[in-house]
């Protein structure tokens, strides 16, 4: 049998990241936090393999607090203007 070995991340090392949590972007919607969904593609044999449905994203310069940042927004809340753009 396969077994599979697991490592731990930044066990050696925590302090190692160069970037920080704030600089990460998550592809999810910064207004309604829509993320991607899951689900399963069939084939004509009806044989199902993973899949995974991603928001329609743009990135856009949005107005955070007083400071303009560029974030992922969802088309439907750029449609409802849910969010102030920075011009």
């Amino acid at each position: 049998m396969c077994r599979s070995i697991t490592r731990q991340r930044g066990a050696s090392n925590p302090g190692d990241r160069s970037s920080t949590l704030l600089d990460a972007m998550a592809k999810v919607c910064h207004s309604c936090g829509k993320g991607p969904a899951f689900g399963h593609s069939r084939s004509h044999s009806m044989v199902a393999s993973k899949r995974r449905f991603d928001p329609n994203l743009q990135k856009v310069r949005v107005l955070v607090g007083a400071a303009p940042r560029r974030v992922y927004v969802c088309t439907r809340c750029l449609k409802a203007g849910k969010v102030q753009k920075a011009v």
